[in-house]
């Protein structure tokens, strides 16, 4: 027996979006979601034109990332669809919750050539925690709530909603009560379970008797939003905090109990890791760039691994304390277990060492952090964003050598989710619609990305989208006039003049962007950094691109080491 709503399954669909008060959504519409898109018009969704549906995910990635509710795209089907997957594997990656809706062909004529046709589905399935196929429309309301359960729990990610074209055009009469749903799965961490007891106890322990203990945070401090967790337990107990590039803001950057990145880009605190005897990571996979290729932590060192999901620990580096649950409240049951442990003497003189070292750092690198060489020093360049950038500024980094510069000189201020790198897969092209998305989850704080010019040029027509939501971004542009991480490891690799296919063309983004409607600002001499920011953030009428001309020179270019380079003394460069 059928209700006396009727509506097509487009508009049950925009229904179900509307019960989890859920937006802003970027999209790209088709014949087969146009029921959808009607739908939304009427409800009153925040529904956005995107130019590429790649842009729409990451839009979508950076404001789950920044907001902690479920980001939203939609895509018609085959390339619209398969223009989706760069973005989706960044969040399953990354742990970023979003609902996606894909259409697909009409049932009645599937596999027989219909237009843009694909094997979608099984393209997208690896790039997704879970792909929901909707067969008949009246199960639309149960597969939506399905994908934002699915998407809210455990490690969040990316769940997929393909609808076929005569499900989403087709009508059936639902019930209101269709469409109740959970608010607990508006936005994460929708669950919280945590680690077995015995366990904690063991790792309290284990803690308690350690002399230098330090905490490895990754972004599933953020995801959990334990930040003020992290900087409570560190400061309670005595333990400084080292942090992959998606974990910055863990603990604020600029206090005493920061260790700053580890691994590959690292200032102290692969040393600190040397010397620890005891290890607390805190929802961190240990992947290739914080390990530098798995060397770190050495080998043998006593290491507790909270996750939340079991099969991360052991994956790169046997722990001897498991620890499986949520970060926030496995944090909670430590320090309830630590409560007697208190901060004695000894931790706090180790805690002053922490500061006293990264100050040498600090000095150490001082004269980079202040160059006034020409054309512009990216340490100064990133040195004077964090001094200008307001202390709840969001700082967007685009992948590839954007994310690592800001990763090893831009702090934090205070704790939580203020630095938003695409680390869950590192493709360029994320800056300028991260920033977007950015934007829309916080829109009274200020936003800039860094991008390169090579990142720019892949999602430059997003400037136009930016323009028209009347977005306030500044997107700082990386000109170098290359491909410059590519040219940099050549350059280590094979030699200086050993190039191929890493050069582009000298480009004035600033005036591209004027020729596009929006505010550009040429910076070419280092002391206008700060008065060019100054005025990028003081624009309130839609995007500015600040064109910062910086060295072309290939071994100036990466901010240390790579660890994958064979040549590693030519060019080396510590900021």
């Amino acid at each position: 027996m059928t209700g006396s709503n009727e509506m097509t399954g487009g508009e049950a669909l925009a229904r179900m979006i509307q019960a989890y008060n859920s937006g802003p959504m970027f999209g790209m519409g088709g014949f087969q979601l146009l029921p959808f898109y009607d739908a939304a018009r009427r409800l009153g969704l925040k529904h956005s034109l995107i130019n590429d549906e790649r842009a729409a995910v990451f839009a979508a990635d950076a404001y789950a990332k920044v907001s902690g509710r479920v980001g939203l795209a939609d895509a018609t089907l085959g390339p619209g669809a398969t223009n989706l997957v760069t973005g989706l594997v960044e969040a399953l990656n990354a742990g970023s919750p979003l609902v996606v809706l894909t259409g697909n062909a009409n049932r009645d004529h599937a596999g027989k050539h219909m237009t843009q046709e694909a094997r979608q589905i099984e393209i997208l399935r690896p790039a997704v925690k879970e792909i929901l196929r909707v067969e008949t429309i009246e199960r639309i309301p149960e597969l939506m709530r399905r994908a934002f359960e699915v998407a809210t729990s455990g490690r969040p990610g990316p769940v997929v909603v393909d609808v076929p074209e005569d499900v989403c055009h087709g009508t059936h009469g639902f019930e209101e009560t269709d469409f109740e749903v959970d608010p607990a799965h508006e936005a994460i961490p929708a669950l919280r379970c945590r680690p077995d007891a015995a366990a904690t106890a063991r790792a309290a322990e284990l803690l308690a008797g350690a002399k230098r203990p330090l905490m490895l945070c990754g972004g599933g401090v953020h995801l959990s939003g334990a930040a003020d967790t992290v900087a409570r337990f560190a400061e309670d107990f005595g333990v400084p905090v080292a942090h992959t590039m998606s974990g910055k803001g863990a603990i604020a950057c600029t206090g005493p109990h920061n260790a700053g990145l580890f691994g590959r880009y690292d200032r102290i605190a692969n040393a600190l890791i040397e010397e620890s005897d005891c290890l607390l990571v805190v929802g961190c996979k240990l992947g290739e760039i914080a390990t530098k290729r798995y060397v770190v932590p050495p080998a043998g060192k006593t290491l507790i691994h909270l996750d939340i999901v079991a099969e991360e620990m052991g994956r790169s580096y046997r722990p001897t304390v498991r620890l499986w649950g949520d970060a926030r409240a496995g944090l909670d049951d430590l320090a309830a277990a630590l409560a007697d442990r208190g901060l004695d003497a000894a931790r706090q003189a180790y805690i002053g060492e922490v500061a006293e070292r990264m100050a040498k750092w600090r000095q150490s690198v001082a004269d980079r952090l202040t160059s006034e060489e020409k054309p512009i020093g990216m340490a100064r360049l990133l040195n004077e964003l964090g001094q200008v950038l307001p202390e709840d500024g969001l700082f967007v980094a685009d992948g590839g050598f954007a994310a690592h510069w800001g990763g090893l000189i831009f702090d934090t201020k205070r704790p939580g989710r203020c630095f938003v790198p695409d680390r869950g897969f590192a493709s360029i092209g994320y800056g300028l619609p991260g920033a977007i998305g950015a934007k829309l989850a916080a829109p009274d704080r200020v936003v800039a990305a860094l991008t390169g010019d090579g990142g720019f040029n892949m999602s430059l027509g997003e400037l136009e989208t930016a323009r028209r939501m009347g977005l306030a971004v500044v997107i700082l542009i990386v000109n170098n006039a290359a491909s410059g991480y590519v040219k940099a490891l050549q350059h280590l690799m094979y030699g200086d003049g050993a190039y191929q296919s890493s050069d582009l063309a000298e480009t004035d983004y600033a005036a591209l962007a004027e020729a596009m409607g929006c505010k550009g600002l040429r910076l070419e001499d280092p002391a206008r950094i700060a008065a060019t920011l100054e005025e990028a953030f003081a624009h309130d009428r839609g995007p500015v691109v600040v064109d910062v001309v910086v060295t072309r020179a290939p071994a100036k270019m990466l901010p240390a080491v790579d660890a994958r380079t064979v040549q590693a003394k030519k060019g080396d460069r510590v900021a």
